[in-house]
């Protein structure tokens, strides 16, 4: 269960919380990573109590040149929680203080003209190894998807072959973020192009077990091989030479629920009905997580104040001689 071995004086209380944490179901690796480089710390300083003082808070919390805030700060949030658990075990540790992050500047939603911009790149690109062609056809099917169902990076790359029901459309997320299952429902034109899809991908890898399979037929395409071809296709669009920050694949997932909530608003459809459904249909754990993803999008609030019928009655129109 455990990913790392830990050598240091601290070792069986990282192993200790790091075990509970996936115990109770969270994933936990990022934070075991900063901690296996926080044993490697502790055997370096040659520590020999198992006790986590301001001293050494102090020093492990110092930020490198070679990394940012927010890492930074990460690093003294996996202190802070060993300590935590040090204090429960009746270790009198020190707890390191919760730090301020930087300031995340707001995503780029693409809009629907950008995306079928982005869209139209991706269906003219064709690898010239003939050997490589059938990437051609993955990154058509799986942007889409990630777009139309609104997954997740992972979620898209890791899909098994086995867990897309292709007659019904309905695809089954096995244990993503936070240990979490759930269904996902295509419409029918996406359940069509996969269908399609498959029957094609079978010429090239008949009992292939990944939907999308990578280089090597029995690994799945990368993340960071996928999310650096999303930022190649982007470049190769207009509106990519006019955007600020240029959107990840996870905009695609964004921009799912912000089109979706938008055409609920434009059809009259109740939101407070429907976002239980759609927060469920994400994989988020309520529906404040669901609604983080629209307060960030300035478009959102253009359909917002079209629908909105009441303001004018509650805050009339100030007249010139009252300005």
């Amino acid at each position: 269960m455990l990913k790392y071995s830990y050598g240091s004086v601290f070792s069986p209380y990282i192993e200790g919380l790091v075990l509970q944490k996936k115990t109770c179901g969270f994933a936990y690796d990022l934070q075991a990573s900063i901690l296996k480089t926080f044993d490697g710390f502790c055997i370096a300083k040659g520590y020999r109590e198992p006790l986590i003082t301001r001293e050494i808070t102090s020093e492990w919390a110092t930020q490198r040149d070679s990394e940012g805030i927010n890492y930074r700060n990460n690093r003294v949030s996996a202190l802070r929680q060993l300590s935590l658990y040090m204090i429960s075990l009746g270790i009198n540790s020190y707890i390191p203080r919760q730090q301020q992050s930087a300031a995340t500047p707001a995503p780029h939603i693409p809009d629907a003209a950008e995306l079928a911009e982005l869209f139209d790149a991706i269906d003219t690109y064709l690898p010239e190894c003939s050997y490589w062609h059938r990437f051609s056809m993955e990154y058509q099917v799986l942007f889409r998807l990630y777009y139309c169902c609104g997954l997740r990076l992972t979620e898209g790359c890791c899909l098994k072959r086995k867990d897309i029901d292709l007659d019904r459309g309905i695809i089954t997320i096995v244990e993503s973020k936070g240990k979490k299952s759930r269904l996902v429902y295509m419409a029918d034109d996406m359940a069509s192009l996969c269908r399609d899809y498959d029957v094609k991908m079978s010429a090239y890898h008949a009992d292939r077990e990944w939907f999308f399979p990578g280089r090597k037929p029995g690994k799945p395409l990368g993340r960071a091989a996928v999310d650096a071809k999303f930022r190649i296709f982007w470049s190769m669009t207009e509106c990519s030479k006019s955007c600020d920050k240029a959107p990840t694949v996870h905009a695609l997932r964004h921009a799912h629920v912000v089109h979706r909530m938008n055409q609920w608003m434009l059809d009259g459809v109740p939101l407070d009905a429907m976002m239980p459904y759609l927060s469920r249909h994400l994989g988020h754990s309520g529906l404040h997580d669901t609604m983080y993803y629209y307060h960030q999008v300035s478009s959102a609030f253009q359909i917002v104040r079209r629908k909105d019928h009441m303001s004018a009655q509650i805050i009339p129109e100030v007249a010139r001689y009252e300005e």
